[in-house]
């Protein structure tokens, strides 16, 4: 008889969240012009249930994407524990991840810039925030930002 596996759980959306505000990079998913499939890690930051910022240089591959299909996956885990339980001879993984779908759109109103990355800097660099004014200063104008709007909420997953 074969031990029984500890099934994954479905979570709830505002479960979901934490996932990818816990997770130091989400994956994102996109198509480039030709078809195939091109995903990365970016340094996402949340501002609502339906929004996400990342920014970029003004052209490159990202842009093309975007450009050609706006449509994006998000992938993230925030916990990955291998574990051998010796008690059933078995091998697993215990994690929390979440994915979501989302359209994309390229932030024009500086003001939304603005907000955005001080969100993306305040989540990744909060110990250097009295730098952040400077800085818009001197590259806002060469900063492109994305934001990514969630068409449906996010679906999470554990397994304790």
């Amino acid at each position: 008889m074969k031990p029984m596996r500890k099934a994954s759980r479905r979570q709830s959306a505002s479960w979901a969240f934490e996932v990818f505000d816990k997770a130091p990079f989400v994956t994102v998913s996109m198509t480039r012009p030709d078809g195939t499939p091109y995903g990365l890690p970016l340094s996402l930051a949340r501002r609502n249930e339906t929004t996400f910022y990342f920014h970029c240089a003004d052209n490159g591959e990202k842009i093309e994407c975007i450009t050609n299909n706006p449509v994006v996956s998000l992938s993230a885990v925030s916990k990955c524990t291998p574990k051998f339980e010796e008690d059933k001879n078995n091998f697993t993984e215990y994690y929390h991840s979440a994915i979501a779908l989302g359209h994309t759109s390229i932030v024009t109103d500086n003001e939304e810039k603005i907000e955005a990355l001080r969100l993306i800097c305040q989540r990744f660099l909060p110990n250097f925030m009295n730098h952040f004014e400077e800085a818009i200063k001197r590259s806002l104008y060469r900063t492109t930002v994305v934001r990514i709007t969630l068409t449906e909420p996010p679906v999470g997953k554990s397994k304790p």
